[in-house]
């Protein structure tokens, strides 16, 4: 046959198998239940990964505890279920608060082949909670405050800046027509149940990380009867919006247990805790002038001191399989009295001459959650000596009962107390959430299995397949023999 002919030949062929698997598709689709407000897409990653799915959206009231409050869209990707005996959707809450789950299932090498494989037991929900993502409606609020860059910070002058640019931001979104109140946690978890009532479903699970989890230990107190079971990772208990400071000194403590496994990084890294203490008081003492290189050409000049540390390292700390050991080296080389590895980080744009910003969902949310009083005594009589003081929930505390109306109150961060079959995923090197702390909140669910990651940080779903395999354990109502899974350290130096 002439090359000619035979590539006419395949590209005939080619193109009779492609109507072929496109109507395949269409066919697939229309035996796909769909509901109301949804289209069939194909779901795109950011690193070109494609899947049949639905889009949707419901709308709820932005604030219940309102008469005629105005309606939001809460929007979501469904990926059908792939599994002959189709369970209850699966609803993926993402964290911050602030994340979108959509997102989540579109960045490259994170977490889209998890939801993929839970297809298995049921649809998979990758939901936009309420003021994220897809379903952000209100609009980022710029204050006319600004942290100075080059005078000695307070925690009263931060307190300060911070409560002015939050009722500044109050007034703006009232004036766009936006009810702060309504951006609560209780309220999203109710935006869940409407959810599971537009999916026709008897009762929905929920997998969640970090805030996730937060938002499900609220449904959990909020839902009763609708929620099937529950998967949560780097757990934060409902009164653990602000992390207690001893905590965060105890992970250090055991990060260098972690190092000492490692000869070169004991050599380099014999007592972190020491080295971190020694630069925060040279901060103390004589914070650094720096002049900061930014990409047009021009310097932005700031005084460094201490707490500017201390918020860089809250930022690096979630997850030793990241930005850790170059936090450690900034240490090491300002012990040194080396600024170089300082203005690489810098460059980065932690500190800017922007106004002090907030989008309305991630502000409120925290604010909303709160801490009980006798919490906040503790936290700031630990803030006092401990390694990151204040930093790591910045800016919470600052912004306690900022916004009058909005805290949920006590009994909203009681933890709940539940026999719905929850999984909880704890990494031992998490820099985030604690593991003492995440014992806590969970102690109140009768039907918990607790798998402990060892040299796991704080975002574990994707570090093992053990992991995936685990999740899909309990899903599918086995047993889960196994109380921990180790994974390999990465090389802190």
């Amino acid at each position: 046959m002439p090359h000619q002919q035979l590539k006419s030949t395949i590209q005939k062929s080619l193109i009779i198998l492609t109507l072929f698997i496109s109507n395949q598709t269409l066919a697939h689709n229309k035996s796909e239940q769909i509901f109301a407000n949804e289209k069939a897409i194909i779901f795109t990653t950011m690193d070109n990964k494609t899947v049949n799915a639905f889009e949707g959206y419901i709308e709820v009231p932005e604030n219940r505890n309102k008469t005629n409050s105005r309606l939001i869209p809460v929007k979501y990707v469904r990926f059908p279920a792939t599994g002959e005996n189709k369970g209850s959707p699966i609803i993926y809450l993402s964290g911050g608060p602030g994340g979108s789950g959509i997102d989540t299932a579109k960045y490259p090498k994170f977490r889209f082949p998890l939801f993929m494989a839970l297809r298995e037991f049921g649809d998979v929900i990758a939901l936009d909670q309420r003021g994220t993502g897809s379903s952000k409606t209100a609009p980022k609020c710029v204050s006319s405050q600004t942290l100075p860059l080059t005078i000695k910070l307070t925690n009263n002058s931060v307190t300060q800046l911070y409560q002015k640019a939050a009722s500044e931001c109050v007034d703006f979104w009232q004036k766009e027509g936006v009810d702060i109140l309504g951006y609560t946690t209780t309220q999203s978890a109710l935006d869940i149940e409407d959810l599971r009532k537009h999916l026709k479903a008897e009762k929905v699970s929920l997998w969640g990380i970090s805030y996730g989890s937060h938002l499900a230990f609220s449904a959990m107190k909020e839902l009763n009867g609708s929620i099937d079971k529950v998967v949560i990772a780097s757990a934060e208990g409902l009164n653990q919006t602000v992390k207690l400071p001893a905590e965060t000194d105890a992970y250090f403590a055991r990060l260098q247990q972690a190092i000492n496994t490692q000869p070169e990084a004991k050599s380099a890294y014999s007592d972190i805790v020491t080295l971190m203490h020694n630069v925060h008081k040279k901060l103390e003492r004589n914070p650094m002038p720096m002049s900061i290189p930014q990409r047009d050409g021009s310097n932005i000049e700031m005084l460094f001191q201490k707490v500017h540390l201390q918020i860089i390292a809250s930022s690096m700390i979630a997850d030793p399989q990241r930005g850790l050991k170059h936090l450690l080296m900034l240490y090491k080389t300002l012990d040194q009295g080396s600024d170089e590895v300082l203005v690489e980080f810098l460059k980065r744009g932690y500190f800017t001459n922007s106004p002090i910003s907030f989008d309305a969902m991630s502000f409120a949310m925290d604010i909303a959650s709160g801490i009980t009083e006798e919490r906040l005594a503790l936290v700031n009589e630990q803030a006092k000596t401990s390694l990151l003081g204040l930093a790591l929930n910045f800016p919470m505390p600052h912004l306690n009962k900022a916004v009058k109306g909005l805290d949920l109150g006590d009994n909203f961060r009681e933890d709940p107390v539940s026999d719905i079959p929850t999984l909880l995923l704890t990494g031992t090197l998490d820099g985030r959430t604690y593991m003492t702390s995440q014992t806590i909140a969970t102690k109140g669910l009768s039907k918990l299995t607790h798998v402990t990651i060892k040299n796991a940080g704080h975002n574990l779903f994707m570090v093992s397949p053990e992991v995936t395999k685990t999740i899909k354990l309990f899903l599918s109502n086995k047993e889960i023999k196994t109380e921990s899974i180790t994974i390999n350290l990465p090389k802190l130096i």
